[in-house]
């Protein structure tokens, strides 16, 4: 079958020609016919599938006939990411060179002038992030009544994301006679609830088991010290013949750390990260596609839906806390029909975790052998042998321990000091002069004598001059 036979434009079947693609993967080949007849649709369909043209190019053509209205887009496209985003915007581009369709992309970190002016102008595809979406429209800079075709990718991470909320609300504004396409990798329970309540007698579309993993992509683990875990990767990362790779960590820390510290052993290496404008991301991201370097450490904004081509190795610094992320990071690699190869970190911590992984993906994940089974023994002999180095110096200090006590204290345990010491025999700090301004506060009276005595009285030890004639006249005289 060749996209000829899904019932595509001519101006549509040009453009997906000279992009080199032929034939269409299996998601493409049973989703395209029916989003032309404006059917719903759930399409289930691990990551790489090529689900993304599955709805682009039937779109391209529904909006082919009809006019934008300002402020009033005639369909939309939600994605979780900033990265996702853009690159359906890249695939509208792409596609739809010989339609005259405007286009919005609304995201987050960036300006928000320019996308209102887009949208002043009236688009007919409206590719949005749920956050900036919200708070375009709670200013009332968008409306969504003239919008009939909705379209929700890679729902389970708007799950993960906390997005769901946001989407009920979105679906509430839309008109209820409308097109709904829905795409996830998975399907939890709150996807097709979801689904449910917002869908009108969708298709669904299955090409493979939910949470399976590419056959095309080996996958391996090797175990490792955690305290020794950065030494044996860069070990690692010098003995795989690596053409480009993508490192997922968990956190945004641990990206800058692992990049800075790669960068300083001589790797060519970027960083994609959530505290990043979102323009070092797209530059940093350019630079990887583009091969102005080879590797490329991430966080899980790069794990949904980035189609990087010619990525040969998936590395998983941390492995996922949840097993769903760890079938969409390695599925960065495989794509097209190419091979790729995901080799996984785990530590004495991840025992639970990577099983659940193998669980849910219901795949075998091999230990290495060869150069890195060595790195991780030795690592763990240091570990067994660490104890018993640090027993030896407690022996050597035994004799130490069964030695008679210090002369000074025997001196001061047997002599006890008296309970006044002359204080010439004292340190120089018991020669301070308080004692001295103890003696000269002794005479003196204490305050409230003096401030209760009359000040006519003659008989005054601190007065010894002539008494005033007037001191001895009294009232009576």
């Amino acid at each position: 079958m060749t996209f000829a036979d899904l019932g595509l434009s001519d101006e549509l079947l040009r453009a997906v020609s000279e992009s080199g693609y032929d034939e269409p993967t299996p998601i493409q080949r049973q989703a395209i016919p029916s989003v032309l007849m404006m059917r719903d649709i759930i399409g289930i369909a691990q990551t790489g599938t090529g689900k993304t043209a599955g709805f682009v190019l039937p779109m391209i053509d529904i909006l082919a006939q009809g006019r934008a209205r300002a402020r009033m887009p005639r369909s939309l496209i939600l994605e979780p990411t900033r990265e996702l985003a853009a690159q359906v915007a890249e695939n509208f581009e792409k596609y739809g060179k010989y339609h005259k369709l405007s286009m919005a992309l609304l995201i987050g970190g960036v300006q928000m002038g320019d996308q209102v002016k887009a949208l002043e102008k009236g688009v007919d595809v409206l590719i949005a992030t749920p956050g900036r979406l919200m708070d375009l429209f709670g200013r009332g800079k968008i409306l969504l009544t003239g919008c009939n075709l909705l379209v929700i990718d890679e729902a389970d991470r708007m799950l993960d994301m906390g997005f769901i909320p946001d989407i009920e609300e979105i679906c509430t504004k839309l008109p209820k006679n409308r097109q709904t396409l829905l795409f996830s990798a998975t399907m939890p329970a709150p996807i097709k609830k979801l689904a449910d309540k917002f869908l009108s007698n969708p298709k669904t579309i299955e090409v493979s088991r939910p949470a399976s993993s590419n056959l095309l992509i080996e996958q391996r683990m090797v175990r490792v010290d955690s305290r020794k875990k950065r030494e044996a990767f860069t070990a690692l990362l010098r003995a795989e013949q690596v053409r480009s790779a993508l490192i997922f960590c968990n956190r945004k820390t641990t990206v800058r750390e692992l990049a800075t510290s790669l960068k300083r052993d001589g790797f060519n290496v970027g960083q994609i990260q959530g505290d990043m404008d979102q323009s070092d991301r797209i530059k940093e991201l350019d630079r990887f596609k583009n091969d102005e370097i080879n590797i490329l450490v991430a966080s899980d904004v790069a794990a949904r839906g980035l189609d990087i081509k010619g990525v040969s190795h998936v590395f998983n610094y941390d492995v996922p806390w949840h097993p769903d992320d760890y079938v969409h990071r390695i599925g960065r690699t495989g794509r097209a029909g190419k091979t790729g190869i995901a080799i996984t970190l785990v530590t004495g911590a991840d025992a639970e975790s990577i099983d659940n992984i193998q669980k849910l993906t219901g795949t075998k994940i091999s230990e290495m052998g060869g150069r890195a089974a060595p790195a991780a023994k030795t690592v763990e002999a240091a570990e067994e042998a660490e104890p018993e180095a640090a027993a030896e110096p407690r022996k050597a200090r035994e004799p130490r321990e069964s030695r008679p006590p210090r002369e000074p204290r025997q001196r001061a345990a047997r002599t006890p000091r008296p309970a006044r010491a002359p204080r010439e025999a004292r340190a120089p700090r018991d020669e301070a002069p308080a004692p001295k301004a103890a003696e000269e506060r002794k005479p003196r009276p204490p305050r409230r004598e003096r401030d209760s005595a009359p000040e006519v009285e003659t008989e005054d030890d601190g007065w010894n001059g002539p008494v005033p004639s007037f001191l001895g006249t009294g009232f009576g005289s």
